[in-house]
C-alpha cells in the first residue's frame, strides 16, 4: 500500500517531478543548440547529420517503447534516477567526443544514450505527473509540459550565451551534464516509493514479470488505442510544426529565414501560455469539450497557415495552430490516469502512441512533401487534428464502477 504523504512530502514530489521535466527540455536545447558546433568541428555534412539525427530519433524511440520494461523493474522512481543519469551521461559524451576525442562514434554513443535516457524518462516522468494531478484533483498536466518548454528556453539561452563566449561544446555539455546528474539525484531523494508506479516496496516484492504483465496490460484494452488517437492527431500536429513550420513560412510563403523563426516562436509561445493557463478551462469545461474545441481550433490554424496570402496571417496561423496543438497530449495522459490502479500502466502505453508520433511523424511528412511539397503535405496534419477531436470523447472521466475495486 501506499504510504499517505504530509503535505512537505507532497510540494517535494511535485517540485521534483517539474525540475525532471525541465532537465530533459534543457538537455534537449543544449543538443540542438550546438549542432552547427558540433557538425564544423566534427567536419561532417549534412547527410552525415541526418544520419546522427536518425540514429537519436530511433534511440528515442526504443526509449519510449521499453520504459514500461524498465517501471516493471525497477519502478518509476528509481527508472527515472537511472535514465535521467542515461540521457545526462549522453549529453556529456556529445561533447567530449566532438572536442576532446574528436571522434564521430563517440558522439553517436552519446546520442544513443541521450536517445534512450530521454525517451524512457518521458514515460515515467508523466506517469509521475498524472498521479500528482490525481492528488491534487485539478488539471495541472499541462503545467508540467510548460515545465519541458522552460527548460527548451533555458537550454537555447545557455547555448547562445556559450557561443558568445566561445565556449566550445566540451565544457557546455560537461557543465550541463553534471547539473542534470545532481538533479536526477536531488528528485530521487525526493519522489516517494509508490505501489501504482510499480515501486517495488521492501515488505512486498511481487516478481518483475508479475509488474511486467500489469505493465502491459492496458494495450489490451480498446480506450487506450482511442486516446492514443487523440494524442496522436496532436503530437503529430506539434512535431510537425518544431520541424517544419519555420522552413514553411521562409519557403513556401518567401517571408524569410527570419519571419520563419518569429512564426516558430509565436507557436511555441502561444502553446505554451495555454498549457500554463488552460487548467483552470478544463477544469470548468471538461475535456471532451476542450479537446474538440482545441482540434477545431488547430485544424483551422494549420489551413489557414496553408492558404494564406500574406505573412500577417501566417503569423495568426501559427498562434491558432500552436493554440490548438497545445493540450491534445497532457489531456489524453489525465484521462489515462483517471484509474490510480492502472493509472502507470496506461498513461505508459498513451505516452508511448503519443510520443513515437512526435518523433517518428516529421520525418515521414518530410519524405511525403518531397512529393507533393511541404504545404500540401500539411494537409494531412489538418485530417489528423480533425480525426483527434472526433475521437476527444474516449478522454470522457471514468464513472466509478469503470475503477478498479480498492481492495
Amino acid at each position: 500500500m501506499d504510504t499517505a504523504l504530509t503535505r512537505p512530502q507532497f510540494v517535494r514530489w511535485r517540485l521534483a517531478i517539474f525540475a525532471i521535466f525541465l532537465a530533459s527540455g534543457l538537455s534537449v536545447a543544449t543538443w540542438a543548440s550546438r549542432v552547427p558546433a558540433i557538425k564544423a568541428d566534427l567536419g561532417i555534412d549534412n547527410a552525415q547529420m541526418g544520419l546522427l539525427l536518425l540514429g537519436m530519433g530511433i534511440s528515442s524511440i526504443v526509449g519510449i517503447s521499453t520504459s514500461p520494461a524498465v517501471m516493471a523493474r525497477t519502478g518509476a522512481r528509481l527508472g527515472m534516477l537511472v535514465t535521467m543519469l542515461c540521457f545526462g551521461t549522453g549529453v556529456a559524451l556529445i561533447g567530449i567526443g566532438t572536442n576532446v576525442l574528436g571522434s564521430l562514434p563517440v558522439v553517436v554513443v552519446g546520442l544513443v544514450l541521450f536517445g534512450l535516457g530521454n525517451g524512457s524518462v518521458d514515460v515515467m516522468m508523466n506517469v509521475e505527473a498524472t498521479a500528482i494531478e490525481q492528488h491534487m484533483g485539478k488539471t495541472i498536466l499541462p503545467v508540467f509540459h510548460a515545465f519541458f518548454s522552460f527548460g527548451t528556453v533555458v537550454g537555447a539561452g545557455l547555448g547562445a550565451l556559450a557561443v558568445q563566449l566561445g565556449a566550445d561544446v566540451a565544457v557546455h555539455a560537461i557543465i550541463v551534464a553534471v547539473v542534470i546528474a545532481v538533479a536526477a539525484v536531488i528528485c530521487f531523494l525526493n519522489v516517494p516509493s509508490r505501489e501504482e508506479a510499480l515501486d517495488p516496496t521492501p515488505a512486498e516484492k511481487p516478481h518483475w514479470r508479475d509488474r511486467m504483465h500489469v505493465a502491459l496490460a492496458a494495450w489490451r484494452e480498446p480506450r487506450t488505442y482511442a486516446l492514443g488517437v487523440v494524442m496522436l492527431g496532436m503530437s503529430f500536429a506539434e512535431g510537425g510544426a518544431n520541424d517544419w513550420l519555420a522552413l514553411g513560412v521562409s519557403e513556401d510563403h518567401g517571408a524569410g529565414p527570419v519571419a520563419g523563426a518569429a512564426a516558430l516562436a509565436t507557436f511555441s509561445v502561444s502553446m505554451t501560455v495555454v498549457r500554463l493557463f488552460g487548467g483552470p478551462l478544463v477544469d470548468r469545461f471538461g475535456r471532451v469539450i476542450v479537446l474538440r474545441i482545441l482540434a477545431i481550433t488547430a485544424a483551422g490554424g494549420i489551413l489557414l497557415f496553408i492558404l494564406a496570402p500574406n505573412t500577417p496571417l501566417v503569423f495568426v496561423a501559427a498562434a491558432l495552430w500552436g493554440i490548438g496543438a497545445s493540450l491534445g497530449f497532457p489531456l489524453g495522459m489525465s484521462a489515462a490516469a483517471d484509474d490510480p490502479a492502472k493509472a502507470a500502466a496506461r498513461v505508459s502505453a498513451a505516452a508511448t502512441i503519443g510520443y513515437i508520433a512526435f518523433l517518428g511523424g516529421p520525418p515521414v511528412l518530410g519524405f511525403i512533401s518531397e512529393h507533393i511539397g511541404l504545404l500540401n503535405t500539411l494537409y494531412i496534419l489538418v485530417a489528423l487534428a480533425a480525426l483527434s477531436g472526433l475521437f476527444s470523447a474516449s478522454a470522457r472521466p471514468l464513472r466509478d464502477d469503470e475503477m478498479t475495486p480498492k481492495d
